[in-house]
């Protein structure tokens, strides 16, 4: 069960990345061209990428309870007793990914609260970017690129 949900967690997060990178660019480009905030591209494109960055927090905290390298590194080492790699996965990640998805969830809700587009764009731009941005910093790139 722990080699699928690992697989699942790490192609799902080419997926997650991807439509965040399209909600960021999309909103900056709506931001920066004064455009109208529609229903049928920019409400979903934002929707989009905050319903599968909670689906790949699920699938993250489901990851973090049966790995060795989350809760079971914890426990056998101690917080003291990580090496930065493993610290990585286990702290780190979690945490700061979590961080990530509040601020794209604080994104999505701020947005709704307007009604310019103009405003809509800047409250997804700022929040999902940001969100991104702790994302990124997060990845375990060396275990992504062996």
């Amino acid at each position: 069960m722990y080699e699928v949900i690992l697989t699942l967690h790490s192609y799902l997060a080419y997926i997650v990345l991807a439509i965040l990178f399209l909600a960021v660019g999309n909103a900056i480009s709506g931001l920066a061209t004064n455009k109208m905030f529609t229903p049928e591209k920019d409400f979903r494109l934002s929707l989009f990428a905050l319903i599968l960055t909670h689906l790949m927090l699920l699938v993250g905290l489901i990851l973090f309870f049966v790995s060795p390298s989350g809760l079971q590194a914890i426990q056998a080492l101690g917080m003291g007793g990580l090496n930065a790699p493993a610290r990585l996965l286990a702290v780190e990640h979690p945490f700061i990914n979590i961080i990530g998805v509040t601020l794209i969830t604080i994104g999505w809700s701020r947005h709704k609260k307007f009604i310019e587009g103009k405003k809509k764009f800047k409250s997804i731009a700022i929040f999902y970017g940001l969100g991104l941005v702790l994302i990124l910093s997060r990845i375990p790139w060396g275990q992504w690129f062996n």
